[in-house]
């Protein structure tokens, strides 16, 4: 009898083993990846990409990892040599560091190329300052003014074509006892989007290129960039600084102010908070010269992965999952984004006034991108702000350009 129950408990025994072995084999074949985003609004969008693409790949899990301060926290990690499998990240100075710390992917003779937008990958190439391709461009954005298309037909506006058109027409809508422009310099960043638009119109093509060789500066260069930033001011409302981004877009949202100086990227999560609200876009004028004026587009998110996961040909997967036409197509649908994907296009009759410009090549891309690293240009922008001293706020551009220059 002993016998035998030794033997029913080492077969029991054998067959737990055998079944913890399988279950371990099964677990270990299915590879977890993670996917680090740096965009608020994109996360809905990601989760639903990524049941598609788990659906077609069930051995594969990508887990999406969004947190505030994307950025910050990226370089953190990289200083930790913990970098994500894969990376959907605004083409900016962010990404120029981390493909200069040779710690992305080399993508310089990937098929998938042949099938983006070739601006774009300059663009992103110039950031690294290098000629290795370490990220694909998947969307693109636009620095714009938003505006509430009823109260626009209301007081009788129209889009304007120059600055001082601009200016004028704000002061009609300050005069008709509404906000002209609902500012939300409580997020520093915020405020580089009319900051980058009119750098990028008013400093020169040459101005970085001159300015690395010690040939010009931002106090001969800037005064009329800064002039124009303290003109917006005057039209806010009456907490500037005191509200950041979510607030900014559930205000406009609900009709508190007749524009948002914002990018295109603000349009899907001001939908979310009013669904009814008619939107228009446009490009602020820099100028008086319409044709001189362009608009500021850049790599809004750029995919790549760590040149040391452990599963790089599922990460690469996943990265041409979302390059895949009606995937791009998705993606910029929900994002009111335009696509860096040949073929691809954005059809919103929201964007219709940004059409001209990509029709007619008036392109330039983010002033910013191109200062050196850890320059934090945002957080001396919003203290300019505040301050009003123009000729203070341009000698701390050139010093803070000097002083992480020479890190």
């Amino acid at each position: 009898m002993k016998k035998r129950m030794a033997l029913v408990l080492s077969m029991v025994l054998l067959f737990m083993l055998a079944a913890g072995a399988f279950s371990s084999v099964g677990a270990a074949a299915r590879v977890k990846l993670e996917l680090f985003q740096n965009k608020r609004e994109a996360v809905g969008t990601f989760d639903e990409l990524i049941a598609r693409f788990e659906k077609e790949h069930p051995d594969i899990d990508v887990v999406q990892n969004f947190v505030p301060e994307a950025e910050t926290v990226l370089k953190v990690r990289l200083v930790k040599n913990d970098i994500p499998d894969i990376m959907a990240i605004g083409g900016n100075f962010t990404y120029g560091e981390l493909a200069r710390a040779g710690v992305l992917a080399d993508f310089s003779k990937d098929p998938a190329l042949a099938g983006v937008q070739k601006p774009y990958v300059t663009m992103l190439n110039k950031l690294a300052q290098k000629e290795t391709v370490n990220g694909i461009p998947f969307s693109a954005n636009a620095n714009t003014i938003l505006y509430n298309r009823k109260k626009f037909e209301k007081l009788g506006l129209t889009v304007p074509k120059t600055w001082d058109e601009f200016v004028a027409m704000a002061e009609k809508i300050k005069k008709a006892g509404e906000v002209p422009f609902y500012l939300t310099f409580k997020d520093a960043w915020t405020a580089m989007v009319p900051f980058n638009t009119l750098a990028s119109n008013l400093q020169g093509d040459d101005f970085i290129d001159k300015r690395k060789k010690g040939q010009t500066t931002f106090k001969e260069r800037y005064p009329d960039v800064a002039a124009k930033m303290l003109t917006l001011l005057k039209y806010g409302h009456k907490d500037n600084f005191g509200v950041g981004y979510d607030q900014g877009n559930a205000a406009f949202a609900n009709g508190e102010s007749v524009m948002l100086i914002q990018g295109i990227w603000a349009i899907s999560s001001i939908k979310k908070a009013n669904p009814e609200i008619e939107i228009g876009v446009f490009s602020l004028p820099p100028t008086n010269d319409p044709k001189k004026n362009r608009l500021v587009s850049g790599v809004d998110t750029a995919l790549t992965m760590s040149k040391k996961t452990r599963y790089p040909k599922e990460a690469k997967a996943f990265i041409d999952f979302l390059l895949k036409k009606e995937n791009a197509q998705y993606y910029i649908n929900q994002q009111k984004l335009f696509s860096a994907v040949k073929g691809v296009y954005q059809e919103d009759p929201e964007l219709v006034n940004l059409k001209e410009y990509f029709e007619s090549g008036r392109i330039t891309s983010f002033a910013d991108h191109y200062y050196p690293s850890g320059m934090q240009v945002s957080n001396l922008v919003q203290e300019f702000l505040l301050k009003g001293d123009v000729n203070a706020f341009l000698r701390n551009l050139d010093a803070e350009w000097d002083k992480t220059s020479s890190r």
